[in-house]
């Protein structure tokens, strides 16, 4: 069988990177509105019902349009944007999240992407909330840096037209209310909302994200190892993931640990550094925001509802 697939969006960011990566295969069909239709919604909508999956490239409002302009019971959604990826009756799409999550996303009808910022801090604390090493309570700060194509096509343009000139270190979300928050603590399993420092660093793609943890201010103190332990089991038990734990390491630093370094692919890599004497510990994921972060984890969750379609 030949799935109909319709990327609502294609010529975003994510969407144009969503269509290269298909772009060669034989078991789907990619369906395209005629440049002339774009903006046309009758146009949309018969696309949209036209297809087996459809991908939503889309800010947060024309998603949901997109969504209600779903007419029958046989289109299943992927949504890129940060509309759904809290809400009601749609799957989480981190299949690397639990045991259970390639399954549920393989039988679901609406799938929400994850965001490139959650999905690394989340990769690192969630395996230690559910084995009770760090408690749901703990006072979680996330700090990083992301390539610029992360910012959508303006920023994109903004940063290839100051070339030299465009900042190398920019901190944003200055006002401590980054949108993806809600989806951080839900699938961290935090009981508050973490403190979310983010940063736009001078290269086009690739990321970094760190979780800090002062870990004195816990009645049991676990030690640098227990961390990793935890971490390293949970993904040992996810068959087929792109999520891989590094050896536990005493070092001060490794070429390996640099934004870029798994660009173009899907894999994510997850480090553990402590100082059990300080009572200290630094969580860190490496990953491609437009693979892993975006297009990479789409094509993922592509896959897998592919795989339920039977």
């Amino acid at each position: 069988m030949t799935a109909k697939i319709f990327i609502d969006g294609e010529h975003g960011t994510t969407g144009l990177q969503i269509r290269a990566r298909l772009a060669e295969r034989g078991d789907i069909e990619l369906l395209s509105i005629p440049l002339e239709r774009r903006k046309d919604a009758a146009a949309r909508a018969e696309f949209l019902n036209a297809a087996d999956i459809a991908i939503l490239c889309l800010p947060d409002d024309a998603a949901r349009e997109s969504v209600s302009l779903v007419g029958n019971d046989t289109t299943r959604v992927i949504d890129a944007s940060t509309a759904h990826r809290v809400a009601e009756g749609w799957a989480y799409g981190f299949p690397e999240m639990d045991k259970s999550q390639s399954r549920t996303i393989a039988q679901a009808k609406r799938v929400a992407n994850p965001g490139c910022w959650p999905q690394g801090p989340i990769a690192l604390l969630r395996p230690l909330v559910s084995a009770g090493v760090v408690p749901a309570d703990f006072p979680v700060t996330v700090n990083g840096i992301t390539g610029y194509s992360g910012g959508g096509r303006t920023m994109i343009e903004d940063y290839e037209a100051k070339g030299e000139d465009a900042p190398e270190f920019l901190p944003y979300g200055l006002t401590l209310s980054h949108k993806h928050l809600p989806e951080l603590r839900t699938y961290a399993k935090l009981a508050r909302d973490p403190l979310m420092q983010p940063a736009v660093g001078n290269f086009a793609q690739g990321m970094i994200t760190m979780v800090p943890l002062q870990l004195g201010h816990l009645p049991r103190v676990p030690k640098g190892e227990e961390l990793h332990a935890a971490i390293a089991d949970h993904y040992a038990g996810i068959e087929n993931g792109a999520v891989e734990v590094a050896p536990f390491q005493a070092i001060e630093r490794s070429p390996e640990i640099e934004p870029e370094r798994f660009n173009d692919t899907n894999t994510m890599r997850l480090h553990v550094f402590a100082n059990d004497a300080r009572e200290q510990a630094l969580l860190l994921a490496v990953y491609d925001n437009l693979g892993k972060g975006a297009s990479g984890a789409a094509v993922q969750n592509l896959d897998l509802m592919l795989s339920g379609l039977g």
